[in-house]
């Protein structure tokens, strides 16, 4: 059985991260927590980079959680239909305003259990928004993290989403979780990418299992 990384080889591996890919932020365009969480809403099976060409025109179009409350699913389908299950996204986001405005005063709430109530919205959203939009101390993984995470081997083949937030989050200190999510994600789509890793400009290759084997061959 491979051995699973230390506290300490996780932070120094973060902390190699950190030079690699200094100040590392989250892709999304956004102006305010509202237009936040609706762009990580947005954002799920597609790229951040198409959420943020159909956005400008969705937020003017619909300033407020008010103005995206009072519209029509068919309506929003018109400004994000180039991205990914926007059937469903419509529906949600439209869905997600109106309880803002019904539940919450038209403010996007700061908590995990409020967040993760509010239609589309999972623990990756509920982190994202909560560690960009107010600085709460949190470790959003998504389909990079995961990978990268198994790949060194942080966690085991079979851990969850849950196991490896857990994971990072007790190596790391809380100061670091936000800015460690985010090198994380980049560190995933620049160098440690699903295929074709590379493996030869990694810091973090001479300890890693993956990393080892693929330069071996």
């Amino acid at each position: 059985m491979t051995e699973l990384w230390s506290d300490d080889r996780l932070r120094w591996g973060m902390h190699e991260l950190f030079k690699l890919i200094p100040n590392a932020l989250g892709a999304l365009h956004a102006e305010s927590p509202y237009q936040l969480l609706i762009a990580v809403i947005l954002s799920a099976q597609t790229t951040d980079a198409a959420v943020n060409k159909v956005t400008p025109a969705l937020f003017a179009a619909y300033p407020t959680p008010a103005a995206l409350a009072a519209a029509s699913p068919a309506d929003i389908e018109h400004f994000i239909h180039t991205i990914g299950l926007f059937h469903t996204k419509a529906k949600h986001i439209q869905a997600t305003a109106q309880q803002l405005v019904t539940r919450f005063n038209s403010t996007v709430p700061q908590t995990h259990p409020e967040l993760e109530s509010l239609p589309g919205v999972g623990r990756k959203t509920a982190n994202v928004v909560l560690g960009d939009a107010f600085g709460v101390p949190s470790f959003a993984v998504d389909t990079h993290v995961t990978r990268i995470s198994k790949r060194l081997p942080a966690v085991s083949d079979k851990a969850s989403v849950r196991d490896i937030e857990r994971r990072w989050t007790t190596a790391l200190p809380k100061t670091e979780w936000v800015q460690g999510h985010h090198t994380l994600i980049l560190f995933g789509r620049q160098y440690c990418m699903a295929r074709k890793p590379r493996c030869a400009e990694c810091p973090l290759a001479a300890y890693c299992v993956t990393g080892q084997e693929l330069l071996a061959q």
